[in-house]
């Protein structure tokens, strides 16, 4: 049976959004096999995929002993589009956060002095689930008006393209985020 796995601040559900699986590989860093393993983008010298568990991300050990981050630190804020963060919360992204894959540069939503929470990818299904203000939130950053947005919104796919990535503030509960497509 594996491990309870890790709590992540800025990814609370990692499994959902598939940046972690299930697995019987053993960690590169660790040795152990804890029936999970990372599944998104490590940015490094080496190429690691679906080889760190999420116990050596959480802890730092897989940034300490293979450089390793797992989201580009010039994307948290959106590249100066939203709220700049403290080099704390940009290093707990970069290095100790779970990322997630997008068809463009990632960016990471920040609101209230801190990078915020990452929901998912979201189709039209999944934005709908959400409500108006995850609705109103994509469709605010992708600058469309009401009858450009409706037929954006009836192509958005979580799985394909276009897609969102939706965020919910950790403070405000705002939520935000971005689209993008291949």
């Amino acid at each position: 049976m594996p491990e309870a796995l890790p709590d992540f601040r800025y990814h609370p559900d990692p499994v959902a959004s598939g940046a972690i699986e299930r697995s019987e590989t053993k960690c590169i860093v660790c040795g152990q096999n804890r029936g999970f393993i990372y599944a998104g983008p490590v940015y490094a010298e080496e190429e690691f995929y679906k080889e760190i568990c999420p116990w050596c991300i959480a802890d730092g050990r897989a940034h300490r002993e293979l450089q390793a981050e797992f989201f580009d630190s010039a994307g948290v804020g959106g590249g100066g589009v939203w709220e700049s963060v403290s080099d704390e919360v940009v290093a707990a992204i970069a290095e100790r956060t779970p990322s997630f894959s997008g068809w463009q540069q990632e960016r990471w939503f920040t609101c209230c002095g801190d990078a915020a929470a990452f929901v998912g990818r979201a189709g039209t299904r999944e934005l709908q689930a959400h409500g108006p203000e995850a609705h109103e939130a994509i469709r605010r950053e992708a600058g469309l008006d009401a009858s450009a947005w409706s037929d954006y919104l009836d192509e958005l796919d979580g799985e394909g393209s276009p897609t969102a990535y939706l965020f919910r503030s950790l403070h405000c509960g705002s939520f935000g985020g971005y689209s993008d497509c291949d």
